[in-house]
């Protein structure tokens, strides 16, 4: 994993800080050739990981991208499920019918042989058709990656229903040979439930910055985590939706030692540029100039 990581909030109308530049984002990258742009201006920063949603519009950048040798080094990171995608299909389709439309293949015939206890039963398989059905976009492409939104981390969390998030990490493993990934807003509680599952030194990306946003535990705790090296850390939301100038933001995050790489989203070429000068700079002086920093 890169040391920066580039994301996809800005291309859907995501700004946790204002409705305005949100709905003016929306504006901007209603054309596939829009986003493209911010791409190609990230691979000249020297970015070459992006992570994303599996919103429907990636399915066409996936398009542009693979086979193409412009990008024959760039790497997708996908993040599923895209949930505003299954919760418009739920209200317009209802539950069975949004499963028909997302899981491939006809599986109602066998889950009306046992009746709703076997379709309990046979939910884990139900689990992995959805993720195959996710992943289908990205055939072809290097997707070395592959993550589970925190909007399910967490409320399979809440739930106690962790038996689901080692579904998620086995079927990752065995089907696509790619590393899989947790995205959370309780990295504490994240890794005591996957160590205590049998999963050790996960790769999580996890809210981190300097004044605790959206960081369940607080700050005091997250640290102390961090510092503990039991994962593989993505720190992500690090200027806390633009309460934090972005010096100062990925300075603190660059000082933790224990994050391995950050992801952030940008629109612009000049905030692009900053905020990759920036974390660079931050992690010469930490690590000098002539020492290798290994990620994976």
């Amino acid at each position: 994993m890169e040391r920066v990581l580039f994301g996809d909030n800005q291309f859907f109308g995501v700004n946790h800080s204002s409705d305005e530049k949100a709905r003016a984002q929306t504006i901007r990258f209603q054309e596939d050739d829009a986003i493209m742009a911010v791409l190609d201006v990230a691979i000249d920063e020297g970015i070459n990981t992006f992570m994303c949603t599996t919103h429907d519009r990636i399915g066409e950048i996936c398009n542009r991208i693979r086979g193409n040798e412009k990008y024959k080094d760039f790497k997708l990171y996908p993040c599923m499920p895209y949930a505003h995608k299954y919760a418009n299909a739920i209200t317009e389709l209802g539950y069975l019918g949004t499963i028909k439309q997302f899981v491939p293949g006809n599986i109602f015939s066998t889950f009306a042989k046992g009746g709703l206890a076997f379709m309990k039963k046979d939910f884990t398989e139900l689990a992995k058709l959805m993720i195959d059905a996710e992943m289908k976009m990205f055939k072809g492409i290097n997707t070395p990656v592959i993550w589970v939104q925190n909007v399910i981390t967490d409320l399979l969390l809440g739930l106690g229903m962790t038996d689901f998030l080692v579904v998620f990490y086995n079927h990752i493993k065995e089907k696509y040979r790619a590393e899989p990934g947790f995205i959370t807003m309780n990295l504490p509680l994240l890794l005591d439930t996957l160590e205590k599952a049998g999963i050790e030194n996960p790769t999580v990306c996890a809210s981190i910055n300097k004044i605790g946003f959206r960081m369940s535990g607080g700050i005091k705790k997250y640290e102390e985590v961090i510092g503990q090296k039991r994962c593989k850390l993505v720190a992500m939301q690090v200027l806390a939706a633009g309460a934090i100038p972005p010096k100062e933001a990925f300075e603190y995050v660059c000082s933790l030692n224990g994050v391995d790489s950050i992801l952030f989203g940008a629109s612009s070429r000049a905030n692009i540029h900053q905020s990759k000068s920036i974390i660079d700079s931050c992690s010469v002086l930490k690590h000098g100039p002539t020492s290798k920093v290994n990620y994976y």
